[in-house]
């Protein structure tokens, strides 16, 4: 891979010469335990830090360690289930990281005592580490993607692994849904590169490279119609879009990229009125 190809990648391996960072920066997470017992409340008091330090702690990735990745996560707690002595918590959990990452995971159940301290272990299963893990390597999956073409793949990898063991466990509830959301992500290439090719077209024509930048977003439309021609309306490619059509719609303006103002309402019409305004 060419350094000159992307600032992004320049950046992506900056982490040789720094120590410390991490690929998720700031990490805020929430609660919503409303239907949840006083003393079930008591027992999550020390879950939010754990998970903020389980992602910020944990290294994902050797080659990308300095992306600090800002990340939300809230958790809505559904209720508990008593089995065999074993207190079960169910709930429902919201991921955003950055403008076009988003995932709702609606079937969650983890078994989580006061005072326990969240491991990753890639070989043993556990119903709640495994379960943030499989997303920290997703997010992180798509983030990389953005810094090389498919470079996220080996991570998708990851989260797959973690899945066919969550779905063979003794706590199986999502998993096959996780399994689904990993194969749908990992095979969308047409969205993978579009957002490879937006990102490095951004950087190119803040750099001033215009031409090179033109070329980048002419193939980040061929990713976008690639898409389309599957699944005009594919939810991450829809919300990816979203979160990206003000500052597109400006750039291709300054570019005089009529045609794929154009095309991109054809492609996007929940962002009609936005791109119009760069025609």
């Amino acid at each position: 891979m060419r350094i000159q190809q992307s600032f992004r990648i320049i950046i992506g391996f900056l982490f040789l010469l720094q120590v410390g960072y991490s690929q998720y920066g700031k990490v805020t997470v929430t609660f919503d335990d409303r239907l949840l017992k006083g003393n079930d409340r008591q027992i999550l008091q020390s879950l939010k830090t754990e998970i903020e330090h389980f992602f910020t702690n944990t290294v994902w990735d050797d080659d990308y360690s300095d992306l600090a990745i800002p990340l939300q996560i809230q958790i809505i707690f559904d209720g508990i289930s008593v089995k065999g002595g074993t207190r079960t918590y169910l709930a429902q959990t919201l991921f955003s990281a950055g403008a076009d990452q988003r995932y709702f995971d609606k079937a969650v159940q983890f078994i989580y005592n006061d005072g326990t301290s969240l491991y990753y272990d890639p070989v043993i299963f556990d119903p709640l580490a495994s379960f943030l893990a499989f997303y920290a390597n997703l997010i992180l999956a798509a983030e990389i993607d953005t810094y090389e073409p498919q470079g996220g793949t080996t991570l998708y990898e990851t989260s797959r692994s973690i899945a066919l063991r969550g779905k063979a466990s003794d706590y199986p509830r999502g998993w096959s849904d996780r399994i689904q959301l990993v194969n749908d992500l990992s095979i969308n290439y047409g969205l993978r590169k579009a957002r490879f090719a937006y990102y490095y077209g951004m950087d190119l024509f803040k750099q001033g490279q215009v031409e090179e930048a033109i070329k980048q977003f002419q193939a980040m439309m061929a990713g976008l119609e690639e898409v389309y021609d599957r699944s005009p309306r594919e939810h991450y490619t829809v919300l990816f879009l979203k979160a990206h059509a003000e500052e597109l719609t400006s750039v291709l303006k300054i570019l005089r990229q009529t045609k794929m103002l154009e095309n991109l309402i054809g492609l996007d019409p929940d962002n009609e009125a936005i791109y119009a305004r760069g025609l």
